[in-house]
């Protein structure tokens, strides 16, 4: 028999709508409304700046290390904006801009990031997963979730969020083979911003792109410009419409650019040098999105100034709030509470042993 070529369902896309002045291709413009464009500027510049904010109060010691969203904030904006309120939303741990918009308070990001566990509750009616430390372990309970969705004959999907080196766990194999064999309604957003890490995307994998791993398991997948809020929203409203109609999960590669560090214990000036950041400073996602809705007299210069003075003193006001929660939560007691539903005895001995011994110290 003859060699021939085995043709596969899916071939890869690249996907691009603005320029870098932020001029889009007029016959690909997803033609959002005035109303949803200045909401998603608004959260990503509220994130970009909440994270300014945050990396000071951790240098002062006032929370611990977190993981900022910098220049990522077009693909996760983009793209949970493209969905429902009511669709399940799972991250994994540098999804500020998405929690920003999914109407979780920055009291509660800066309580987790401050190490106190109730900073990690989703509020009441938010189909959200708490953040994932884990790479890629999220990905196997987001299927789970739209498996369940699909069983419950529900129309929703799941979006859910990783970077390019989850594509290297196993999770991440199991979680699009389990997708795709069952048509699960799932919306898969790898942000790749270029840098597992300290390890380069080149030497992560020898693939030409990441969509294409979605290839292998017969399932759509697409790379977009990551660091363009329009092409990611358009790929994304693409997948959310398949998922709906039954016709299983996308894998969405954003490619963009994780403008500061990995998470504040990192150091990327050991191992980027400086051309590399000032190239993609250049297509920062948020004045480009700024030059688009300008252009389209969405958005004035004067209106982003007052917008400015306003998130800073949302940010500002959010943190005094979080700092009196905090004085509330500095009872070592409570790590005796939310265990049992009745506490036992052994459990009741040793919090009265160290009540006693508080006491005591403090006289």
């Amino acid at each position: 028999m003859p060699r021939k070529k085995v043709r596969l369902e899916h071939a890869v896309e690249y996907l691009s709508i603005l320029d870098k002045q932020g001029k889009p291709d007029k016959d690909l413009d997803p033609k959002i409304d005035k109303d949803t464009l200045l909401r998603m500027h608004r959260t990503m510049l509220l994130s970009r700046r909440f994270d300014e904010y945050q990396l000071r109060w951790q240098k002062q010691g006032r929370i611990g290390t977190f993981a900022p969203a910098k220049g990522q904030e077009a693909s996760q904006i983009g793209s949970i904006a493209a969905v429902e309120d009511d669709d399940w939303m799972v991250p994994s741990f540098r999804e500020t801009s998405v929690a920003l918009w999914r109407g979780t308070p920055m009291t509660g990001l800066l309580l987790y990031n401050a190490g106190y566990n109730e900073g990690g509750q989703i509020p009441e009616g938010q189909n959200d997963l708490p953040i994932s430390i884990p790479v890629a372990s999220q990905m196997n309970e987001a299927v789970g979730i739209a498996y369940a969705m699909k069983m419950q004959k529900k129309d929703r999907l799941v979006m859910s969020y990783f970077g390019d080196g989850a594509t290297s766990e196993g999770d991440f194999h199991e979680a699009l083979n389990f997708a795709q064999a069952f048509k699960t309604p799932n919306v898969f957003i790898c942000q790749n911003n270029q840098w597992a890490i300290s390890v380069p995307r080149e030497q992560q994998t020898p693939s030409k792109t990441l969509a294409q791993k979605a290839l292998a398991y017969g399932m759509p997948g697409i790379q977009v410009d990551g660091n363009d809020p329009l092409a990611v929203y358009a790929a994304t409203r693409e997948a959310a419409e398949r998922a709906r109609k039954g016709d299983g999960p996308t894998l969405i590669e954003c490619i963009t650019y994780r403008l500061s560090v990995h998470t504040t214990a990192d150091d990327p000036g050991k191992y980027r040098d400086e051309e590399e950041e000032e190239h993609w400073q250049e297509w920062d996602p948020i004045p480009r999105f700024q030059h688009y809705l300008n252009n389209h007299k969405v958005l004035r210069k004067k209106d982003i100034e007052a917008l400015e003075k306003e998130i800073d003193e949302e940010v500002k006001s959010a943190w005094d709030e979080a700092e009196e929660q905090m004085k509330s939560l500095d009872d070592p007691l409570v790590m005796f509470d939310h265990l049992f539903e009745e506490r036992p005895a052994y459990l009741e001995e040793q919090r009265q042993a160290m009540k006693q011994y508080r006491e005591d110290r403090n006289g």
